[in-house]
């Protein structure tokens, strides 16, 4: 990742994992994060409304900042480069996207959850990996333990999977967590009734709280 992204997604300490089943709404969606105090989205490839989605909200809402997640192919990889996302993740490690995302100049996060899983993702480039699925797994007592061996490589993480506002400190208060990911901020029944303002106020206790476990208070 670029110094200034890398930046960008520690400043917020949270990326907005979200499904869209209609892209109408993904306009209306991220200005509800921003009006939280978030401007990192992560709009996944889980539905036919995505592609849609990622254009709309890179031409109307420039300010937020839009990754794409569940890359799981060259050609998804190609398309969401045309649309102009910001940066992508992947649930796993496949050496060919991880590759491919290196030769089009797009940021990649490829999904680890193993020792191997991080030596391979080193072994193609990678400085940012996504811990998942984090919870499942073992939670941050898992990743500290499994990430020591690496630690002085520099690297940095975004676990995703099962985190929530109860256990989001937890991770937070780690030097090598770049930011979380969350679902729970904007659970997809809500972005699809369109209850911004629950999305909204779901973002700003989050932002608080990382706020207040990084000392970041203002």
């Amino acid at each position: 990742m670029s110094e200034k992204l890398y930046e960008r997604i520690g400043r917020c300490g949270l990326v907005a994992t979200l499904t869209v089943d209609d892209a109408s709404k993904a306009v209306s969606l991220a200005r509800a994060l921003l009006a939280g105090g978030m401007d990192v989205m992560e709009l996944t490839l889980r539905t036919e409304a995505a592609y849609d989605a990622i254009e709309a909200v890179k031409k109307q809402v420039p300010e937020i900042l839009v990754g794409v997640g569940t890359v799981l192919r060259i050609d998804q990889l190609d398309r969401v480069v045309e649309l102009g996302a910001d940066f992508a993740v992947a649930p796993g490690v496949n050496p060919k996207i991880v590759e491919h995302a290196s030769r089009v100049g797009i940021p990649f996060a490829p999904g680890i959850c193993t020792p191997s899983d991080i030596e391979r993702a080193v072994e193609l480039g990678c400085q940012v990996l996504k811990f998942f699925p984090a919870e499942p797994c073992g939670g941050i007592k898992y990743l500290k333990n499994m990430a020591a061996p690496y630690s002085h490589l520099g690297l940095k993480y975004i676990p995703l999977g099962g985190l929530n506002a109860n256990n989001l400190g937890e991770y937070l208060t780690c030097d090598m967590i770049l930011g979380a990911g969350g679902s729970w901020i904007a659970p997809r029944d809500a972005i699809n009734s369109g209850d911004w303002e629950t999305i909204t106020n779901s973002t700003r206790l989050a932002i608080e709280l990382i706020k207040k476990v990084r000392g970041k208070n203002e």
